[in-house]
C-alpha cells in the first residue's frame, strides 16, 4: 500500500464535549426505530424491488412491528409515487404505522412529495440537503449561507404545503452527509431550520444525523451526536435520530454509542441492505440489545422466515456469518466448543437456570426461531466427542459412556475428514447403527439355553456362529451375559476381559427398547459394542457380540 498519504481527515471532531455517554454500558431502552428498507434499502438494488414486491416487504415490516416506513422517495419515479398511492389507497397502513417520505429541498419535489400523501392519516416528512465541506466545495459549490438558505427555503415550503394537508404531518430534517460537517455549522443548519419549523410536545421535529459515509472511530460520532444533542434548540421537543452506513464496518458500534450519546431513534434496515457496505443493520442492533436483557419491540422470533421473505423480493443473500441470522452463527464445529455447549444446556436443563449464560452462544437460538440440534452442534473433521455424542443423545436418545464417546467422536472426525465435508445428524446416527449397534457379521449367537443351579451359577447350553459355521457349547458362569462371552471364548479361541456395562432405556414407556454399551479389553486395546432391544438381557448380549465382532473386524 503506496499512497496512503493521499488519505486525510474527512470529519470533525466537536470541541469541549464532555462525553458523558462513556459512563453508559448499554443501551438501557429500544429507540424508535425507522425502517429505510423500502427506500435506501432498495435503490441499492441490483434490481429495484416491483411494487407487489414493496408490499410484500411493507407487510413483513408491519409485522415484525415497526412503527416508523420510510416508504420511498415518490416525486423520484413513478414506481415510488404509485407505491404511496397504493399504500394509502387500499387503506394498508395499519393505524398505529407511520409512513415517511423523502424529499429534496426543491419546490416542484416537494410539491410531488405532498400530492402523493393525499389521503395519508399520519406521514412523516423528510427534508434533506447536503451540508459537508465536500459537498459544498465540489458538487454544489455554495457557501456556507447558501446551504442554509436552501434548508430553510425547503422548511418554510413543507409547512406551507402541510397547512393545506388533511392528514397529521410531521417534519423530519436531515444535514446529508452530517459527519463531514463542522459541528458548529450542522448546528447552525438545523437550528435554522427548527426555528421555522417551531416544534412542540405534540408536535416534535425528528434531526436526524447521518452518517452518510463513515469517515470516522465510533466514538468520534458519539461526541458529534452528544455535541448536536446539548446545542439543538428547544431539544425537549426534538427527536434526535441517527442513521449510520457501514463503510468502515462500524454502523452498529456508531448507533449503540451515538444512543448513548443522546440519540432517541435509528433508521436502518434489515440485514444492513443499502448501497455500498449498507446501511446499520435494525436485527443486529434489536438483538444486541436483546442479549443485554433489554425488549427492543421489535419481532424477530422466526428470522428463518424474515430471512427468506427479504431474499425473495431483493434477491439479496444474507451471508452465512452474518450476526443472529446467518445459517452458521449459531453453530459450532470446534470440539472444545461442542462439548462446553452440550454442557451449557445440560446444565441448564438439570439446575433449571432461568437466565441464559451458555457458553458460546449468546442468545438462545430458540428465540429467533432456530433449532437446537439442527442448527447448533455441527459434525465436520473438527468436531469433538462432545457435540457428537450430544448429537446422538438429543436427537436420537443414545447416551453413550464417556470413554465410548471419545472411540466414536474420533470415528466420525475420520469418516468427515475422508470425505471432506460436514456429516448431517442422521448421517451421524447411521454410521453408529452401522459400525457399533447390533453387529453380527462375523460371530453371532444362534442359540441359548439357561439353567440355574443351587450353587448361584448358571449353566447354558450356547450356539456360536463363527468363522462360516455354527458350534454348541455348554459352559457355566455367575450370569448369563458372563456366560455367553465364555461361549464365544470358546469358540474363538480369543481372550478377552469384560471391561464395562452400561444400559438405559431408549424411551419413557412399559415395551421400550433398551441401549446397552459394553466394552472389552484385549492385548492392551478396548473395544465398545452397542446392542439395542426390547428385552434388557438380549439388548445387552447383543452390545458384547458387537464388541467382538469390532475386535474381530480390527
Amino acid at each position: 500500500m503506496k499512497n496512503s498519504q493521499k488519505y486525510v481527515k474527512q470529519y470533525f471532531e466537536p470541541q469541549d464535549v464532555a462525553m458523558d455517554w462513556t459512563k453508559k454500558s448499554y443501551v438501557e431502552k429500544p429507540p424508535v426505530w425507522c425502517s429505510v428498507d423500502l427506500r435506501d434499502g432498495n435503490q441499492a438494488l441490483i434490481i429495484p424491488m416491483s411494487l407487489e414486491e414493496k408490499l410484500e416487504f411493507f407487510k413483513l415490516l408491519c409485522k415484525i412491528g415497526f412503527k416508523e416506513i420510510e416508504i420511498g422517495f415518490p416525486a423520484a419515479s413513478e414506481t415510488e409515487y404509485d407505491f404511496c398511492r397504493t399504500l394509502i389507497e387500499r387503506d394498508l397502513i395499519p393505524d398505529d404505522v407511520t409512513i415517511q417520505v423523502l424529499t429534496q429541498s426543491r419546490e416542484h419535489i416537494i410539491a410531488k412529495t405532498f400530492e402523493a400523501l393525499k389521503g395519508a392519516k399520519r406521514a412523516i416528512v423528510h427534508l434533506y440537503n447536503s451540508t459537508s465541506v465536500a459537498q459544498r466545495e465540489q458538487v454544489f459549490k455554495r457557501s456556507k449561507q447558501e446551504i442554509v438558505d436552501i434548508a430553510v427555503f425547503g422548511a418554510k415550503l413543507c409547512k406551507e404545503y402541510r397547512e393545506k394537508a388533511s392528514g397529521q404531518i410531521f417534519f423530519e430534517y436531515s444535514p446529508e452527509s452530517f459527519t463531514g460537517t463542522e459541528p458548529e455549522f450542522a448546528v447552525e443548519v438545523c437550528n435554522a431550520v427548527l426555528d421555522i419549523w417551531q416544534p412542540t410536545a405534540t408536535d416534535k421535529t425528528i434531526i436526524n444525523l447521518p452518517v452518510t459515509v463513515s469517515h470516522s472511530m465510533p466514538h468520534v460520532y458519539a461526541n458529534q451526536v452528544e455535541y448536536m444533542c446539548k446545542n439543538l434548540r428547544g431539544r425537549e421537543n426534538v427527536v434526535v435520530s441517527l442513521h449510520p452506513h457501514n463503510d468502515r464496518g462500524c454502523a452498529v458500534a456508531d448507533s449503540e454509542m451515538g444512543l448513548l450519546a443522546g440519540g432517541e431513534r435509528i433508521e436502518g434496515t434489515l440485514f444492513g441492505n443499502g448501497e455500498r457496505t449498507g446501511n446499520v443493520d435494525i436485527i443486529t442492533l434489536a438483538l444486541n440489545m436483546y442479549s443485554q436483557g433489554v425488549d427492543p419491540k421489535l419481532d424477530f422470533s422466526d428470522l428463518p422466515s424474515i430471512t427468506k421473505t427479504y431474499e425473495k423480493v431483493t434477491r439479496m443473500k444474507v451471508g452465512e456469518r452474518q450476526p443472529y441470522s446467518g445459517q452458521l452463527v449459531f453453530a459450532a464445529f470446534s470440539g472444545s466448543h461442542q462439548d462446553a455447549i452440550a454442557k451449557g444446556m445440560k446444565y441448564r436443563m438439570e439446575k433449571d437456570v432461568g437466565t441464559w449464560t451458555v457458553p458460546y452462544l449468546p442468545i438462545d437460538p430458540a428465540d429467533v426461531g432456530r433449532v437446537y440440534e439442527a442448527d447448533v452442534i455441527r459434525i465436520n473433521s473438527q468436531s469433538g466427542k462432545g457435540g457428537i455424542g450430544y448429537v446422538l443423545e438429543t436427537q436420537f436418545k443414545f447416551v453413550l459412556p464417556p470413554k465410548m464417546r471419545e472411540v466414536f467422536g474420533y470415528h466420525v472426525k475420520s469418516i468427515s475428514d475422508h470425505e471432506h465435508r460436514e456429516l448431517l445428524p442422521q448421517e451421524v446416527y447411521e454410521i453408529f447403527m452401522r459400525d457399533f449397534v447390533n453387529l453380527h457379521n462375523r460371530l453371532s449367537i444362534i442359540k441359548a439355553e439357561y439353567e440355574e443351579t443351587s450353587t448361584e451359577l448358571v449353566q447354558a447350553k450356547i450356539d456360536v456362529y463363527y468363522k462360516g459355521r455354527t458350534q454348541t457349547v455348554e459352559v457355566e458362569g455367575n450370569g448369563r451375559l458372563n456366560c455367553i462371552s465364555s461361549a464365544i471364548q470358546t469358540v474363538t479361541g480369543i481372550e478377552y476381559v469384560l471391561e464395562s456395562y452400561v444400559e438405559h432405556a431408549l424411551e419413557e414407556k412399559a415395551t421400550a427398547k433398551a441401549a446397552s454399551y459394553v466394552c472389552i479389553s484385549s492385548n492392551g486395546k478396548t473395544y465398545w459394542g452397542t446392542g439395542v432391544h426390547t428385552d434388557i438381557m438380549t439388548s445387552s448380549i447383543r452390545a458384547l457380540v458387537s464388541a467382538v465382532n469390532r475386535m474381530l473386524d480390527a
